[in-house]
């Protein structure tokens, strides 16, 4: 058996979307061991910060460091390191040079699966640009022609978990993974509470994942109180079906 500590990736557009979304299962394989890396294009400081542009005299530099610090305290809380790309948002402005250090960051981090928006989102343009481009830098990752080194590509393509879009209906969001959050649900809310600016979400989103743990229950037989839902891009190869 390997010792090498196992990871999880999540890329994400705005700081929000890594707590309400994929919060319970970062804190929850933190808490197994394992090394997670959020990246995180966007401080979300046009179309995400609500709350602090109500206040009076509000900048745009200030905003990008309100949301820096929130989303720096919550990813501690939940047991993640996170990485800024300062792409803006609304739109994204995604470079060159930001594909190239998320492609090292794939061959560095080598994780065991990815975290990262739905492919389709009609309310919200950067959530499938961010998927597709964590899609795009995952597939170069594993190019033996991309920066080629001596030792070769050691890197693996993982599997790819869509995290829940805020109205799943209209994304064509299908789960097919719902994940028992429910001992480092207590850790999400305080991660949650973080995010003052968008403190207007913080009920909805203890909604969702009661709903989801009243379906994870459902579907498993096993007690569940607060599920995350997921949608996998591909399938997995497995030697038996149960």
């Amino acid at each position: 058996m390997s010792d090498k500590q196992k990871s999880g990736l999540v890329v994400t557009a705005h700081p929000g979307d890594f707590v309400w979304r994929a919060g319970g299962a970062i804190a929850l394989h933190a808490k197994l061991g394992y090394r997670m890396k959020i990246v995180c294009f966007s401080f979300g400081e046009r179309g995400e910060s609500q709350g602090a542009w109500k206040q009076p005299g509000m900048t745009m530099e200030q905003c990008k460091a309100g949301r820096r610090a929130e989303a720096e305290a919550a990813a501690a809380i939940l047991g993640a390191e996170i990485e800024f790309f300062d792409s803006g948002d609304y739109p994204l402005n995604f470079t060159d040079g930001m594909m190239d250090r998320l492609i090292d960051i794939y061959r560095e981090v080598n994780p065991s699966f990815v975290l990262t928006h739905a492919v389709r989102d009609p309310y919200n343009v950067d959530h499938p640009k961010a998927s597709a481009i964590a899609q795009e830098a995952r597939i170069i990752a594993q190019a033996a022609g991309h920066k080629p080194g001596p030792s070769g590509v050691t890197y693996t393509a993982p599997q790819v978990f869509q995290f829940e879009p805020h109205q799943p209906e209209q994304c064509d969001f299908k789960p097919n993974r719902i994940l028992n959050i429910t001992e480092v649900w207590d850790t999400k809310w305080k991660a949650f509470q973080e995010l003052p600016a968008q403190r207007h979400l913080w009920d909805y989103y203890e909604r969702v994942a009661l709903n989801r743990g009243m379906q994870g229950g459902r579907n498993s037989g096993k007690a569940m109180k607060y599920g995350e839902a997921y949608q996998t891009i591909f399938p997995d190869a497995v030697e038996v079906l149960a």
